[in-house]
């Protein structure tokens, strides 16, 4: 279940966690079991709708994202944490923390901020692609490679992973081609590998995906060559969902490998903004969703920890304070 604020409705929380999937949802949980105010801002456009289920995760293998996300937000209730829609448009740095405004007009005062909005997959440029996204277009063999497995499988060519992802997902299939498309020219090495896997080579640009009754039945070449695939991978360019961080003067960082722009935090999620953590695709873009709880789990727990150093100095300030302002013979019995 959700909630939403109202515009000019103030809520005030320990925590203010900004997206309401895997990381967010199960950061959430920890906070509200170690007794914190919490509240979710969930947008509702999770990066993993389109897939028919989510894999990898032990016990829940092959369980409906939305079916997951609604799980998770039943057991952020039941600990007395609160889930509320909308999209949070922009954060500022308060006295005393935080203030995030919603879309809607609402606002949500927070000590701190976790921040778990993932990604963005920018999909190749190529009609057909986008239509068939998380069913029979595809980008992680551990995510869907069971599903397409001994079914004739092409590679789209476009970017510096592609050898990689082709060599991934010949574990999963012995029908797998590699149509070179935009991707950067093998080397003879790399050539010599994918030719002794038996893995085909198509030289020449991509047109589109053929399909027929909206099923993928091939790869059409620019010049009009069909060559008959069931499943196609490709390999986006991810992009973190990072608007919010933005408004707090925080950018991402171009990934190494060239897939992509993240947030950078250190090991616990925290990012240069004091009060600030990051958790699941938004700072790891290849965590899958077992992945990303793992990274909200550890992110709560550290948060909890700060907030645990800050509520010890606030008491043990005042209690100087008490000490200060009581009679001689009240700090002496006292001491």
């Amino acid at each position: 279940m959700t909630h939403q604020l109202t515009e000019n409705t103030d809520a005030r929380v320990d925590v203010a966690v900004i997206g309401g999937g895997a990381a967010g949802l199960s950061a959430a949980v920890v906070l509200a079991r170690a007794r914190r105010s919490v509240l979710v801002i969930d947008a509702g456009s999770p990066r993993n709708a389109p897939a028919d289920g989510v894999h990898s995760f032990l016990t829940r293998d092959g369980i409906p994202p939305a079916e997951l996300v609604e799980i998770g937000r039943q057991e952020v209730a039941s600990y007395g944490g609160l889930v509320v829609h909308g999209r949070a448009e922009a954060a500022r740095r308060t006295t005393d923390g935080f203030e995030v405004t919603l879309d809607h007009g609402g606002r949500v005062a927070a000590r701190r901020l976790l921040v778990t909005t993932g990604l963005i997959d920018e999909l190749p440029d190529v009609p057909g692609v986008r239509e068939g996204w998380g069913h029979d277009v595809l980008h992680c063999p551990y995510c869907h490679g069971w599903e397409i497995r001994d079914r004739p499988v092409g590679i789209l060519g476009t970017g510096p992973i592609t050898f990689h992802q082709t060599s991934l997902f010949r574990q999963w299939t012995s029908d797998l081609v590699l149509f070179t498309h935009t991707a950067p020219a093998l080397t003879d090495e790399q050539a010599e590998q994918l030719a002794a896997r038996g893995i085909r080579v198509v030289a020449g640009t991509v047109d589109s995906l053929q399909r027929v009754d909206g099923r993928l039945t091939g790869v059409r070449l620019s010049d009009g060559t069909v060559v008959a695939r069931e499943a196609v991978v490709v390999a986006p360019r991810f992009v973190a969902r990072s608007e919010v961080l933005a408004s707090l003067g925080l950018r991402p960082t171009a990934h190494p490998l060239g897939i992509g722009e993240f947030i950078a935090a250190d090991p616990t999620g925290l990012t240069d903004i004091p009060g600030v953590w990051v958790a699941g695709n938004v700072t790891d873009l290849a965590a899958q969703v077992v992945g990303a709880a793992s990274g909200g789990v550890f992110a709560a727990a550290n948060i909890n920890v700060d907030l645990i150093a800050e509520d010890t100095q606030r008491a043990v300030s005042a209690y100087r304070e008490r000490r200060a302002a009581a009679p001689d013979h009240v700090a002496r019995s006292a001491s």
